[in-house]
């Protein structure tokens, strides 16, 4: 296929041996009603299985697909994130993960939100997991999933959360402004420039599992990158799965990186971009 070799966005997706939760999310990105992008997968050492959905999905679809994959030596997102941002070719940058299925209007509605001299701030709509082994590539396709009538029909609980399915006009536009939760960078469904993630020489490899999405957007706020708020516009559903990686020393190490990010206004991580050479 004729790819454009400089889209207007580069979508970075991470991704870990989830094979049945990433082929639904690929579903969701070939039904999207902006398709000038490239897409990323960003494996941080996924087995053969994903390496072969990947190939098949790329054969299919009118956008570029590029399989980054670095070898599983544990937990080390950050590292194979600062690989995709260097292979990017645009110069706006979505991320989100291989988890989260995104509406069809997701890329339209970052790029029609973007602007110079903020990054912007997504959230995502958490699904239990046995509606998550539900979902179909029809029910992708049709949008069905992000339907709140379908959702409660397979035993989804009300609450209030469901507004961020069913908002529009002015209620979207309300609800991002008097929403309490802070605009901040979110792994899951965040954007921003691609010249401002080099300033801050990308994500930091010394983080691994929790709040290295957080710390990252904390060095774009020191740099004087303001936030804005989206999480009732761009919407994607989060499928459910376990987290083994966890660990109270990686989470502890990963507090005291953030307070002196905070405490000393730190811009650039010294174990960044920069390590490979830009």
């Amino acid at each position: 296929m004729n790819y454009n070799k400089y889209p207007t966005i580069s979508i970075i997706l991470s991704t870990y041996n989830s094979v049945k939760w990433l082929e639904k999310v690929l579903w969701s990105y070939s039904n999207q009603t902006y398709l000038d992008f490239e897409l990323i997968i960003a494996d941080d050492g996924s087995t053969k299985d994903t390496s072969a959905l990947i190939e098949n999905f790329s054969s299919q679809v009118p956008f570029k697909v590029i399989h980054l994959w670095q070898e599983d030596k544990g937990f080390r997102k950050c590292k194979i994130l600062n690989k995709a941002i260097l292979n990017s070719n645009a110069e706006y940058i979505i991320m989100s993960d291989g988890d989260c299925i995104v509406r069809s209007d997701f890329v339209e509605t970052h790029k029609l939100k973007s602007e110079k001299g903020y990054f912007l701030s997504g959230g995502y709509f958490k699904l239990s997991l046995s509606i998550s082994k539900i979902i179909t590539k029809e029910d992708i396709e049709n949008q069905n999933c992000f339907s709140t009538k379908w959702l409660l029909e397979r035993g989804l609980k009300k609450n209030f959360k469901i507004n961020k399915l069913n908002s529009r006009g002015l209620k979207q536009y309300l609800l991002n402004t008097v929403t309490p939760t802070k605009a901040t960078w979110n792994g899951h469904n965040s954007s921003g420039w691609k010249s401002d993630i080099i300033d801050i020489n990308g994500f930091n490899e010394k983080m691994k599992y929790g709040g290295e999405d957080r710390e990252f957007g904390e060095r774009l706020l020191n740099k004087g990158i303001k936030s804005k708020q989206i999480r009732y516009s761009a919407i994607c559903l989060h499928l459910d799965h376990s987290r083994s990686y966890i660990n109270d020393v990686d989470l502890t190490n990963n507090n005291n990186i953030r307070k002196e990010t905070r405490n000393k206004n730190i811009v650039r991580t010294p174990y960044g971009l920069d390590r490979y050479k830009i």
